[in-house]
């Protein structure tokens, strides 16, 4: 089945692009190998000449991993797709791919932590600089755009805060630009949010959170239209941030229960977060769906629900932050997130403690605050092992 867009998304999850070899398998083929035989040198030449299509090497072409990337683009709306071995992999591609030197990006400041360091110390070194907006106000990234901006790139919701940008009103101001919007949609998954729709050049995954769905491989991924996609492929090509077949494989079982796993987080999320924001002990609660949310009205429009992650600043900074983490029996103390089990971290110390401490306030990532992205486990659950340390604060 093709990327056919009037199929449900449940159908496009579980159908999109199987093809059956002889044998007739029903499961996904897996195919591990590193290169595969031609017929003879004429075909073996036809294909690295791009006179015909085929599979080459498994550093650029392999049968799984073009079913993922077939799959992905389907559940987006997008053109083509292509994978990488990490959703940093996929982030630095689409720097590489399409920016040079003497570019100039626009970010939100509240980005992944290891998002912020790439375009604040690495891509600096290839000449290309970035402009980092606070908030959320679109006029902000306006004041920020140069004569050689080319990217604007936003995290929607952000990380950890779950801070939401107006997808379709930067889009505008890009192309009016002429820039591009890439948006990491880690947190929403076409599941949720489709920034296509709204206008966005490149959406950009990391697969091994919600899309793989049970913290097992690594893998990421930019969708978008196959022009763009075809120049990321160039660099992936020759520079090999390769997603690998048996991963690849892995997170296409993931995506046939993407659906009904972040849908049922979600709710999960907004009853613990309304749960918390009750709480005494609990400065403030982040989370898209509650509607003392800053841009809960625009999260509403945008997405279908308000996803799994649930951020709140405990009164106390680290020390009380600390106390809540170490009294969890349940919940896994792990930096990942988008995983049937319960995850709590504590960001100012692990997914952004290579940022300044200057960076760290700018982008609002205070000492109290501690990030749980909400699993399949009963909610009630949740909450007990939180309330547990949050008791002693």
């Amino acid at each position: 089945m093709s990327n056919d867009q009037s199929y449900h998304f449940e159908t496009l999850a579980i159908r999109t692009g199987q093809e059956r070899s002889q044998f007739g398998e029903h499961s996904e083929a897996l195919y591990l190998t590193s290169s595969f035989v031609f017929s003879n040198a004429a075909e073996a030449a036809a294909l690295f000449s791009g006179e015909r299509e085929g599979f080459i090497y498994s550093r650029f072409t392999n049968p799984t991993v073009t079913l993922f990337q077939e799959r992905l683009a389907a559940l987006e709306g997008a053109d083509a797709c292509i994978a990488t071995a990490s959703g940093m992999a996929a982030i630095l591609a689409t720097a590489m791919a399409l920016l040079q030197s003497g570019d100039h990006i626009v970010a939100a400041r509240g980005i992944f932590g290891a998002s912020q360091t790439l375009f604040a110390t690495i891509l600096p070194k290839f000449g290309v600089t970035t402009s980092f907006v606070s908030g959320c106000d679109p006029d902000d990234f306006a004041k920020a755009l140069k004569p050689n901006t080319k990217l604007i790139f936003i995290e929607t919701p952000s990380n950890p805060l779950t801070e939401v940008q107006d997808i379709a009103r930067l889009a505008r101001l890009a192309h009016e630009a002429g820039a591009l919007l890439a948006v990491d949609n880690c947190f929403c998954t076409p599941a949720l949010q489709r920034p296509i729709e709204f206008g966005a050049d490149l959406v950009i995954h990391s697969a091994t959170k919600h899309l793989d769905g049970q913290g097992r491989v690594l893998g990421g991924a930019i969708c978008g239209p196959k022009a763009l996609i075809e120049e990321i492929f160039k660099f992936m090509r020759t520079a090999g941030p390769t997603l690998s077949p048996f991963n690849a494989w892995v997170i296409l079982k993931g995506l046939e229960t993407l659906k009904l796993r972040v849908e049922a987080q979600s709710a999960h999320a907004l009853e613990l977060a309304r749960r918390l924001e009750a709480h005494t002990a609990i400065e403030r609660v982040f989370y898209p769906g509650l509607p003392s949310h800053p841009q809960h009205a625009l999260a509403m429009r945008q997405q279908a629900a308000g996803g799994a992650i649930v951020s709140f600043e405990v009164k106390g900074g680290r020390e009380a932050a600390w106390r809540v983490i170490d009294h969890c029996r349940l919940l896994s103390i792990t930096a990942n997130l988008g995983d049937v089990k319960t995850t709590i971290t504590h960001p100012a110390t692990t997914t952004h403690g290579r940022l300044t401490p200057e960076a760290r306030a700018s982008a609002g990532i205070t000492e109290g605050l501690v990030r749980v992205a909400v699993g399949l486990e009963a909610v009630a659950d949740i909450e007990r092992d939180l309330l547990r340390g949050l008791s002693l604060c």
